[in-house]
């Protein structure tokens, strides 16, 4: 019975949001309490790192598309 308490005052809180105009969106992010989580960061990490090696013209790239955005300060 005390669940149904609940769930009204959420049922409600969800309204109120949707009136606002708001919607619930779900986010799917990585499991960080994986086993092999660290190991996929490092192996992404050295994937970047290799691409910033190979190509070298990245990184002025990157400042000028930046020098393009409006209001973006280094």
């Amino acid at each position: 019975m005390a669940n149904t308490h609940v769930n009204t005052r959420v049922q409600k809180h969800r309204d109120m949001l949707r009136m606002a105009g708001l919607r619930p969106v779900q986010i799917w992010v990585p499991d960080t309490r994986r086993s092999d989580f660290a190991e996929e960061c490092h192996r992404q990490s050295r994937l970047a790192a290799e691409s910033d090696v190979a190509n070298k013209d990245i990184g002025q790239f990157m400042d000028e598309a930046l020098a393009d955005v409006d209001g973006w300060t280094e």
